[in-house]
């Protein structure tokens, strides 16, 4: 099973793609990136340049699965928003291609990769790294964040499923 998991953002969007093939013990991160927009943009331009990339990611790697992080509630208003906004741009690639779409929430997400619901962002980056091989050199936040997200769409979709 590949799985597309995505840490959705306006300004970041963190992307990964991980494999688990049967018999495999850990999952692979076969990509991973944080993709940027630009602040100068339109808005709108902005949620075009994050639906091309995550069509191109789509269109490469062939997920299955779209695992995608629910939105919290923040007291900036405007930037929930824009990252719902984001978010429906995503989902919107997803389902074109016929991905499944499996959502978490950050409790979900922590307890899936550290086994405890209100563990901190270090506990869960640390853990990350712990249960995917990956260049720990090179993924910033938003990467890990999807790789975590990704993990928790499989955790959850192997026991669903039972692949």
């Amino acid at each position: 099973m590949i799985i597309l998991g995505i840490d959705p953002g306006f300004e970041r969007l963190g992307v990964a793609v991980l494999e688990k093939n049967t018999g495999d013990k850990r999952e692979q991160v076969i990509f991973s990136e944080c993709f940027k927009t630009s602040a100068k943009l339109e808005f709108a331009e902005r949620l075009k340049l994050l639906g091309e990339e995550v069509q191109k990611v789509i269109k490469k790697y062939k997920p299955d699965v779209l695992a995608i992080e629910t939105l919290f509630l923040t007291t900036n208003q405007k930037t929930v928003m824009h990252v719902a906004e984001a978010r429906g741009v995503v989902i919107y690639e997803a389902v074109k291609a016929g991905l499944k779409i499996f959502e978490a929430s950050p409790p979900q997400i922590k307890i899936a990769t550290t086994g405890y619901g209100k563990a901190d962002k270090e506990q869960v980056m640390r853990m990350v790294k712990m249960l995917v091989d990956i260049d720990n050199s090179k993924k910033s936040d938003d990467e890990l964040d999807a790789i975590a997200i990704a993990i928790t769409g499989h955790a959850h979709l192997s026991t669903v499923y039972k692949k």
